[in-house]
């Protein structure tokens, strides 16, 4: 089997398009979608959109899908920032009662055999947690600990949106990148897998998707068309706020 993982789409409409006509060339046999799917500028397109994929998928649930559906049905977490408690908000009124229960369908993990890697675990941020983090600079002592119970070789994770392929000792930890929220070079990241891992990143029209981002209505569109599509942050940016 091979599986493009696609992670961190965030209502980034134009990204997950431009990712999708890549992995129609790729033809894999299966789409993990990591979560974190709809929070973002165009929440109910991107859901219509994951909704009738040409490949078969399984859906994984990332704290911003859960935090979603949490604000359709009128509950929030204590500890949501209010400017993030406000976008939810924004997001959850955006979709339909189906596309809420298809993102409260989602799953915590998935466990797939993948051609040339064996069994894999797909995640969002670890198999423990939809939120814990951890980078390339994570320690191995700390990632022994975070992934002690896992049993598979392989870990596929998105969460903080910056791609990379590390081993610690026998454990392969592997994140996809940000398809619609990036931190590096502009683009979109994602992963496919099977034989081996490439780690992919996907060229766009950046103006054409600022400028229908800024369109959209969203609390913070100018500042996502910005700094989330033109002008993402750094890695170096991203690891040193993560780091803080």
């Amino acid at each position: 089997m091979r599986i493009a993982a696609i992670y961190d789409i965030h209502g980034n409409l134009p990204a997950l398009e431009a990712v999708l006509r890549e992995i129609e060339i790729e033809a894999p046999d299966l789409i993990v979608v990591g979560g974190d799917v709809a929070a973002g500028p165009l929440p109910r397109e991107t859901i219509e959109r994951l909704q009738r994929l040409d490949v078969p998928a399984r859906f994984i649930r990332g704290n911003a899908d859960r935090e979603m559906a949490a604000a359709f049905d009128g509950r929030f977490e204590e500890a949501l920032p209010p400017e993030v408690r406000e976008i939810t908000e924004w997001a959850a009124r955006q979709i339909t009662v189906e596309q809420h229960d298809f993102l409260a369908s989602f799953e915590q993990s998935v466990v797939l055999q993948v051609d040339g890697l064996g069994e894999t675990i797909f995640c969002h941020a670890t198999p423990r947690s939809d939120l814990e983090l951890f980078t390339v600079r994570t320690p191995d002592e700390l990632l022994r600990e975070i992934f002690g119970g896992v049993t598979q070789s392989i870990v596929v994770c998105g969460h903080t949106h910056m791609q990379f392929d590390r081993r610690v000792g026998d454990m392969r930890l592997v994140n996809a990148g940000s398809v619609g929220m990036p931190y590096g070079a502009p683009g979109a990241y994602w992963a496919l897998l099977g034989p081996g891992v490439e780690l992919k990143r996907t060229a766009y029209d950046l103006q054409a998707a600022a400028d229908r981002i800024r369109r959209s209505g969203y609390p913070e569109a100018l500042d996502f068309a910005e700094n989330n599509v033109l002008r993402p942050p750094t890695t170096a940016e991203a690891l040193a706020f993560f780091e803080g």
